[in-house]
Formats: C-alpha cells, sequence, structure tokens
C-alpha cells in the first residue's frame, strides 16, 4: 500500500495529522520459550480511513489528501 500524504488547508499544516483507521491484517506470530510475543512480516490486508485531522489546528474537515 502507498502512504497517503495528508494537507490542511486552514493551517498549511503538511506534516503532523492524526489518523484513526481500522486495518486487517496477517501476520507471523512467535512466541519466545519465555512466552514473549514478537509479531513477525505483518502484511496489510485492508485498511480503512475512518478519520483525519490536523495536530497543529485541530480541525478535520479541512484535511484533504494530496
Amino acid at each position: 500500500m502507498t502512504p497517503v500524504r495528508y494537507r490542511c488547508t486552514a493551517c498549511g499544516n503538511l506534516t503532523r495529522f492524526d489518523v484513526t483507521s481500522t486495518r486487517r491484517t496477517r501476520a507471523f506470530h512467535h512466541y519466545t520459550v519465555g512466552g514473549a510475543l514478537e509479531v513477525e512480516d505483518e502484511e496489510v490486508l485492508a485498511e480503512d480511513v475512518e478519520e483525519v485531522s490536523c495536530r497543529w489546528c485541530g480541525n478535520g474537515a479541512a484535511v484533504e489528501a494530496i
């Protein structure tokens, strides 16, 4: 998946956004002998971006994908 860049038309921000999304993934779970989990080879099968808001000004309605 190609990452999406965002821009806030309210304040001009190009670098800081809060993104709420739901992902469906497939991953290899490797448990050590001590029981610690290491997630390896994670693949994103589907992603649904629900909301994007600007971290600088808090505006969510003025954010656009570029």
